[in-house]
């Protein structure tokens, strides 16, 4: 019988000290990213002259939470950073796959923007996804890697793809929201090369929560106003409905119409959303007669989203009771956000999934904690 029942779609890898100033050019190494010590023995990731965020922030499954984080490598979970110890870890949690996302560049990549170098931009996202390619290669049947991309320079993101697909990686990671970053929105002919590239290759693309330009000072405001822990807990339930206003501009902007088979996922934003989301564009769409100005479109929005676009879940409990059918079983992935400050972890994995899923048929479960991941990413099963 095989002992593993879980793909998790959604985990991250907690970049090691010298994965870039090892790598590049010396002309480059002050200005990747690179950890330094502070004076009270905290690890610090930095970009150029930037201090971004403890390292401990990324892996605190088991060994701490967003409050009082690790302060550095020696006081995470092995598994965040080191690949043969997340295979035993997953051995030890029922799951067979991960897919994989970073950290320090950004959910989206969006970090390297920064830098405002294009050449050095690029060889941070190519040094990175050699990286991971290494990581996984680990077992490269259980652990998945994402090709993170250039986007602020769309011909250098299809030739990344096309050099990350021969590589063996599973998938596209983009921003949901790139005006926020002065760029064409979703519908513009600008992008259609991405989506060619992915229809080409068959990898689904992710719009991770977080993938936008955060760089506004209203998290500042919220933290003097609200507390620390206060704001961050509201800034995580914004990122899953900025999740929603993406999935809205997705579904509108005609992607879907003009590429049938292009697949997405809402990566970490949760599922309860959706239903609402999914009935009032509909109610929008027909009581506005689009498809009157957009002959393109041949359906509903959520007849799009049905055939499209996968949404993943977690925590949820409510959602996986009560709204399956309305979101669409086909198009549920399950994932752990392993080791992040939100994840779920150890006997908490089980738990959450028996709760959650305790009511639903086998085939139900075995669709949203298996079957549906391992189509779309192409899993190679256990013999």
């Amino acid at each position: 019988m095989n002992r593993y029942t879980i793909i998790d779609v959604d985990t991250h890898v907690t970049e090691v000290a010298d994965l870039w100033t090892s790598r590049v050019p010396a002309h480059m190494r002050d200005a990747v990213p690179r950890v330094e010590t502070d004076a009270r023995g905290r690890d610090w990731w930095w970009l150029g002259r930037d201090r971004m965020a403890p390292i401990g922030l990324t892996a605190t499954a088991g060994r701490g939470d967003f409050k009082q984080p690790p302060r550095g490598y020696a006081d995470m979970h092995a598994g965040a950073f080191d690949a043969q110890a997340r295979l035993k870890y997953m051995d030890e949690t029922g799951i067979w796959a991960m897919v994989m996302y970073p950290n320090v560049g950004g959910f989206g990549a969006q970090e390297f923007l920064r830098l405002r170098d294009p050449e050095l931009m690029l060889t941070c996202v190519q040094v990175y996804n050699d990286w991971q390619t290494e990581w996984a290669s680990a077992d490269s049947r259980r652990l998945l890697p994402i090709t993170s991309i250039p986007f602020w320079d769309v011909a250098a993101s299809v030739r990344e793809i096309r050099r990350c697909v021969a590589l063996g990686h599973h998938g596209i990671l983009f921003t949901g929201d790139p005006q926020s970053f002065g760029m064409p929105v979703l519908g513009d002919a600008h992008w259609n090369p991405l989506w060619e590239a992915a229809v080409e290759f068959g990898l689904p693309i992710s719009f991770h929560i977080g993938s936008g330009n955060m760089e506004g000072g209203l998290l500042r405001d919220k933290v003097k106003a609200y507390g620390r822990m206060a704001a961050f807990a509201e800034l995580s339930v914004d990122l899953f409905l900025g999740n929603g206003r993406q999935l809205c501009d997705l579904l509108m902007s005609g992607v879907l119409a003009r590429y049938p088979t292009i697949q997405f996922v809402s990566v970490e934003s949760g599922i309860g959303w959706i239903p609402f989301v999914l009935e009032a564009l509909d109610y929008q769409f027909t009581g506005n007669r689009v498809a009157e100005d957009r002959p393109e479109f041949d359906r509903l929005p959520s007849a799009y989203f049905a055939r499209n676009v996968f949404a993943c879940y977690w925590f949820e409990q409510i959602a996986p009771r009560r709204l399956l059918d309305s979101v669409g079983v086909d198009n549920i992935l399950f994932e752990t956000d392993f080791p992040h400050p939100t994840s779920l972890y150890g006997d908490e994995v089980g738990r959450r999934i028996t709760s959650g899923l305790g009511e639903c048929d086998d085939l139900t479960r075995h669709k949203i904690l298996w079957e549906n991941a391992a189509k779309l990413y192409k899993v190679t099963l256990p013999t």
